[in-house]
Formats: structure tokens, C-alpha cells, sequence
């Protein structure tokens, strides 16, 4: 075959692979059998590989990158993504509809367009010519992270838009997320592999998103609904949409999956009938939908409507309730964390809820038990607090079987057959035994965790195992572990025990900080930690200083202060943090020097919420802390700021209600720039 011969059949590939990937993905109506794509793929992989001067960015086969990222980049949105007010009930959208009228009350003969929320991740598209260029998240709405290489794996949006003559630039927005059976399979995967679970499809996404590595991101095969079109009114060959309804049939015209559940309503009457009808039928999808957005669909009201600070006036999201589920109490079980602290769980029959299956949900301790009354066969209902964590919120006791009898907690710990205490004035139930190998199960995947010692690989499978083979007494023992050692583990192979090693060791040079967050002293978390090493730059120095002393530290307090000096005084920890010193832990750090921010930073005090477009939380609690501001968990009357990002949650909704000033991470950013006439933005 000559070059141009090649070239053409290169092109023809091209174009019959990418109009079976349109048909498949986005009209749902496969027109090519599996095999005949996989063989019409091997052979454009195999031209491509003859005559890589042929290859192009809309390649079906250049969908995954070949070398992972070393981070994301940081991106402005040309258009923000606006968070949309929330309405839970058909009261609060009559409200809604209430409002929007006296800003326009001339408005005559509107509709609505109501399209399903898909509980997944913004994702801000950029095409130029017709060409994907640009994939971002939504971050704070402002600014959010480069994911390009990561969404061009996702096969339900289209690398190059199926027109024939583009305009210069196209914005689409949409939601990326995960079907049910991909999010169940994920956790399958991780559970084998001794990884933590993902709580709901919603944050497995999200995580997805941010892998370094695409090759894994196309491994979880997310998927995509695009729900807004923007082709700037200056751009030659602008149509000039007139509704949202008429964009989101362009947008599948586009090769972009929409939702198919969409409908057009001429009334609110109607938009809560859609609402009703989806309150239960939307249990039956294959993923995961958590209300209806609804939106006026013309687009001249729209604009006259406009924007409040934060959310348009021409759209409102119309929240389902938390979803909840009778089922059946089988049995009452206790589980002991790594503190010692037992938490009795009800092992309930099987039940749908939320799109996951739960079989058992927390008790949280004696007091709500015997506030709930709860026996075993009893039948309950149970609901997912913030559709994460399965809870029992009440007995449905006028379906008890007769001769149950109340539940009451052991007296002894399951675990170690040790006592269990109950200290006056707490309401947990504790065991006190350092040895408990429960707790030293909890101690281990602490000590291994991300924002401890990030010790890649040891998951709570291969912990229980080294546990119950005696192979570790103490998160010191760690450093003892050879290869041979891990290969007498069943299932670890030889290059597993290899990586398994390095990542220990590697573990040594972790600054003093986590080392400190590693210990799982109570009450201390990361930040603490962090707050606590600032002033204690050594072990030594934080081991021998009195609660007092501990307790003048801003953000710690009498009860963390009391927790840090307890632990210090017990034989057992002292003689770990002597033998973390032989393995060759850092238990030293420097004073973190304090940068001068002309007042705008120092001696302020800081909260931060939510998921940050660039910045994990913990490094902006660092920056600030760098910059002499102070961290706090909570909000009072006084904080002097919060930072927010997406899915804030009540934390904001108080800062609101104290007037508290507020932050996005750009202007956190902003703010910490050693400008000398840097300010606090209002």
C-alpha cells in the first residue's frame, strides 16, 4: 500500500469507527458487531503505526495517553459553572417561580425544560474548529483543573463534533459519572486488592478524574451527559439557539450523549408531575439521579432573568428526599475501631438504597440503641445520611415479632475478651487494651493512610493478615518486615513483597507531622498534627510538655492538649516512639517559618470546606499556616474566613448565617501573594 492509499483508507477507518462509536454511545443503537469494530480498530492501530504522519488528535486510537501527568494544571473557565439553588419540594419551586416572575412579570407563554441530575462531576469542555482541545472540571465555578487527557478516554464525548462546518469555538457542559455496575465492579476490585471502598459512585468519579495515570481513568469507563451548548454570539456560524430544548438536540446531533429522559413542560403543574413520576422510577436506571433540574427554556428570559452571586435565576434544582428502605434486622454485631471504640451495626436482610446494595448500617452507640429501642428481627427503616453512611432512623415496632428482647452491648470486647469501659459523661464504649488486635488492625491502615505515612499497598487485607499471621505487634514492627517474611503470605507474590518493602522504607523520610497524625492519638487529626509539630519541632519537646503548655497552642484546646500528654505518659508508647526512632522515622522537623502578608493573612483565623479545584485541603491549610493564619475545624463567631469549595455542605450554610467572609481558592490565592498592598477581597 502507497502513502496515499494509506492515507485514505486511514480516513475511512476514521470515519466508519467514529460514526459506530456515535450510534453506540450516543443513540444507544449499536450498528456494528463488537468484533468488526475491534477488527476496523487493529488495522487504523496498525496504519498508524506504518505512517505515524497520519496520526491526529481525533484518532479513535488516540483516546489514551501514554505517559501519566505529573500533576493538573490549574485553568480559568472562559464561561463559569454556576452552582444551582436547590428546592425541595413543590412549595419552595412555586417560590422559586415566584421570584424569577417579579424580575420579569412581563414573561408570557414560557416552558420549562426538565433534564434528570445526574449525581456525578461538572466537567467544562472546550472545542476549537471542532476539535476537543480543553476538558476541565468545575471547581469552584471560577477556576477548576486541566483533566484533558483524562476525558478524552471517555467514549461518550466526541474528540471531534460531527458538523461540517464548525465554528471556531464551542463550549459544552455536562456531567461525568459512573454507571451503577462500573461503581460495583470498582469496589469489587478494590476490596480484592485490600483498597479503601469509594462511599457512592459520585466520589469514585471524582476520584477518577483526578488519576495522574489516563490508562486507569479509561480502565473505570466513565460516562458522560452534555445538558448546556455555548458558541459565543461573535463566532461566525453561530445559530443562534433560541431555547435550551433546541441546544440540547443540536448538542446529540454534535455526537454528544444527552439525557434521553428529558421533557419539555408548558406549566409548573406539569414539571411536578415529571418530578413525581422520576421519584420512583428513577431507582430503575442505571445510574444514579438525585433530582431534576429545571430550567425556563427560553433563552432571550433567560438572559434578561440573569444571575444572582452565585446561581442563575432561570434554574433551580428540585431535590429528592434521602431515599429510605424497610428491611429486617438479623443480627446486631459491634466492630472495634483503631481508638478502642466500639460501634454496634445492625446486620440487616439485603436492600436497595440509593443505588447500592446495604446489608449493614450503624447504631452509632448504647445511647441510640436504647433511644431506637432495637432488637434483633425487628423491622426498621434505614436511609444514607448524606446518601453515604447507611443509618437505622426508626423501629417500625408495631411489626415486632413477639419474645424479642432489648439489645444490650457486650461487657467484654469482642476481639481480646478484655473488659470494655464506658467512662462517665461519654457515650462510647471502649476497649482499653493496646494489644486488642483489632485496634492493631486500625493503628496499621491509620499509620499506612495518604495523609499518614502513605504507605502504598498496604491495604487492610494484607493488615489483617500480617496481624493474624503474628508478623506485626506495633506499627514499628513494620520496619522489621522482610521479603521472605511476605512471601510466606498467601497471594503475595514476589513483586508485591519487593514494592511492599520500598514503600515502608520510603515511609522513614515522611516529615514529623504526619509521623505525629500517624500515632492516632485521639482528637489529633492531620491538622492538628500540623498545628502541634509548628510548636513542638521535636518529639521530645511535645512528649515532655505539660497539658498547659500543649493547650496555649491556637486551635488545640484543653481536650486535644489533655488526649497528646496522656499518650506520652504510657509505657507502651513510649517505647514505640523509641523504636520508630531506631527504624529511622523522623520524629524532628523544623519551626515552619511565617511568611509577612501586611496583615491580610496573619493571625487570622481560617476554615476550609469542600473540594478545591487545584489545592487538596490539606495543602491550603498548610499555605495559610505558612503565611501565619490560623486553622480551625469548626466555624464560630470567630473565624475571619472561609474557604470554599464545591460541595461546601452545612459548614457554609453557618458561615453564611454569622456573616462570615468567604473564599474561593483563587482568592485565597490572591491573598496569599506577598503583594504589599495585598487585601482581603469582600
Amino acid at each position: 500500500m502507497d502513502e496515499s492509499t494509506a492515507k485514505l483508507r486511514i480516513e475511512e477507518l476514521r470515519s466508519l469507527l467514529q460514526k459506530a462509536s456515535y450510534a453506540y454511545y450516543v443513540l444507544d443503537a449499536p450498528d456494528m458487531a463488537d468484533a468488526v469494530y475491534d477488527q476496523l480498530y487493529r488495522e487504523l492501530l496498525d496504519l498508524e503505526a506504518q505512517y505515524p504522519q497520519f496520526v491526529s488528535a481525533d484518532s479513535p486510537t488516540q483516546r489514551v495517553g501514554e505517559r501519566p501527568a505529573t500533576r493538573f494544571a490549574s485553568i480559568k473557565h472562559n464561561i463559569p459553572l454556576y452552582s444551582l439553588e436547590n428546592a425541595f419540594n413543590r412549595a419552595e419551586l412555586a417560590n422559586w417561580q415566584g421570584r424569577w416572575q417579579r424580575v420579569a412579570p412581563q414573561a408570557e407563554d414560557f416552558e420549562y425544560v426538565c433534564e434528570l441530575k445526574i449525581d456525578g462531576n461538572a466537567l467544562a469542555l472546550t472545542y476549537e474548529n471542532g476539535l476537543l482541545v480543553r476538558g476541565a472540571t468545575r471547581g469552584d465555578g471560577t477556576t477548576g483543573e486541566d483533566v484533558t487527557q483524562n476525558i478524552r478516554t471517555i467514549r461518550s464525548i466526541p474528540l471531534r463534533l460531527n458538523l461540517e462546518n464548525p465554528p471556531p469555538i464551542v463550549e459544552v457542559r455536562g456531567e461525568a459519572f459512573l454507571s451503577l455496575e462500573v461503581f460495583e465492579q470498582i469496589n469489587r476490585d478494590r476490596q480484592q486488592s485490600g483498597e479503601t471502598l469509594f462511599a457512592n459512585p459520585r466520589n469514585a468519579a471524582a476520584g477518577t478524574l483526578r488519576q495522574l495515570d489516563a490508562k486507569i481513568v479509561a480502565k473505570r469507563r466513565l460516562d458522560f451527559f452534555a445538558y448546556t451548548l455555548q458558541i459565543p454570539e461573535q463566532v461566525p456560524g453561530n445559530q443562534n439557539f433560541i431555547s435550551q430544548w433546541q441546544s440540547l438536540e443540536q448538542l446529540q446531533a454534535m455526537g454528544f450523549r444527552v439525557n434521553p429522559n428529558r421533557k419539555l413542560c408548558a406549566s409548573l403543574e406539569e414539571v411536578g408531575k415529571y418530578y413525581d413520576r422520576w421519584s420512583t422510577e428513577r431507582l430503575k436506571l442505571p445510574y444514579m439521579t438525585d433530582g431534576v433540574v429545571v430550567k425556563l427554556n427560553d433563552f432571550a428570559l433567560q438572559e434578561q432573568l440573569g444571575f444572582t452571586q452565585k446561581a442563575p435565576r432561570w434554574a433551580i434544582a428540585l431535590k429528592y428526599p434521602a431515599e429510605e428502605a424497610p428491611t429486617v434486622v438479623e443480627n446486631i454485631s459491634v466492630n472495634v475501631g483503631r481508638t478502642g471504640a466500639v460501634t454496634p451495626l445492625a446486620e440487616m436482610r439485603p436492600v436497595q438504597l440509593a443505588g447500592t446494595t446495604v446489608s449493614r448500617a450503624t447504631l452509632h452507640n448504647a445511647d441510640r440503641i436504647a433511644e431506637l429501642d432495637i432488637r434483633i428481627h425487628d423491622t426498621v427503616i434505614i436511609r444514607k445520611a448524606g446518601e453515604i453512611i447507611p443509618e437505622v432512623v426508626r423501629v417500625l415496632s408495631e411489626l415486632r415479632p413477639p419474645n424479642t428482647v432489648p439489645y444490650r452491648m457486650p461487657t467484654d470486647c469482642p476481639e481480646c475478651s478484655q473488659p470494655l469501659s464506658r467512662p462517665e459523661g461519654e457515650s462510647v464504649t471502649r476497649c482499653i487494651n493496646i494489644s486488642c488486635p483489632a485496634i492493631l488492625r486500625g493503628a496499621l491502615s491509620h499509620w499506612a493512610s495518604r495523609d499518614a505515612m502513605d504507605i502504598n499497598g498496604l491495604g487492610e487485607k494484607w493488615v489483617q493478615q500480617f496481624v493474624d499471621r503474628g508478623l506485626l505487634h506495633t506499627v514499628a514492627d513494620l520496619y522489621n518486615l522482610t521479603e521472605d517474611q511476605l512471601l510466606t503470605v498467601e497471594r503475595m507474590g514476589k513483586k508485591s513483597a519487593q514494592n511492599l518493602v520500598e514503600a515502608i522504607a520510603q515511609s522513614r523520610i515522611q516529615p514529623w507531622s504526619r509521623v505525629l497524625y500517624g500515632l492516632g492519638i485521639r482528637h489529633v487529626g492531620s491538622v492538628n498534627a500540623q498545628t502541634l509539630t509548628d510548636s513542638f519541632p521535636t518529639v521530645e519537646a511535645l512528649g515532655n510538655a505539660e497539658t498547659s503548655a500543649i493547650a496555649t497552642v491556637f486551635g488545640i484546646g484543653q481536650e486535644i492538649a489533655q488526649s497528646v500528654h496522656d499518650w506520652f505518659r504510657v509505657p507502651a508508647n513510649q517505647s514505640l516512639i523509641e523504636r520508630l526512632r531506631s527504624a529511622g522515622v523522623q520524629l524532628a522537623g523544623e519551626a515552619r517559618l511565617v511568611k509577612a502578608v501586611n496583615g491580610a493573612i496573619a493571625g487570622k483565623t481560617f476554615v476550609v470546606t469542600g473540594t478545591l479545584p487545584t489545592l487538596t485541603r490539606d495543602e491550603a491549610k498548610a499555605l495559610i499556616q505558612e503565611a501565619g493564619g490560623k486553622i480551625t475545624n469548626s466555624i464560630s463567631a470567630k473565624t475571619n474566613y472561609l474557604v470554599v469549595g464545591e460541595d461546601a455542605g452545612s459548614k457554609l450554610a453557618k458561615a453564611e448565617a454569622l456573616g462570615i467572609s468567604q473564599l474561593s481558592e483563587a482568592e485565597l490565592l490572591q491573598l496569599l501573594a506577598p503583594a504589599p498592598d495585598a487585601a482581603a477581597p469582600n
